[in-house]
């Protein structure tokens, strides 16, 4: 089993909307791409909520069956759609894959 955690923290404004409205609207597209391929065996979005430490906005936090399913996920049209929002509105990103 391959996981994918990705973290991102969003710019205060970007795209002529605040951060609340970006980050809404990015993890409504991340959750909107939670089976889009065979093999993702978990798929979790996270955004940070008040009175709870985080040290970022948006979290995916999957897993998938094996290197192939992640690859057919990070290339799949759907996922590659939400690029250029992400782009546009994320100020920092970090990610981390491992195989258990």
């Amino acid at each position: 089993m391959l996981h994918h955690i990705v973290m991102w923290t969003l710019k205060d404004e970007a795209e002529g909307e605040k951060k609340s409205a970006n980050l809404a609207k990015a993890a409504d597209m991340l959750k909107a791409c939670a089976d889009i391929v065979p093999g993702i065996l978990r798929f979790e979005v996270g955004t940070a909520q008040p009175g709870m430490e985080a040290t970022c906005d948006l979290l995916l936090c999957s897993a998938f069956a094996d290197r192939t399913a992640l690859a057919a996920y990070q290339n799949h049209p759907d996922h590659v759609a939400i690029k250029p929002f992400m782009k546009a509105v994320v100020e920092s990103r970090q990610c981390f894959d491992y195989e258990a």
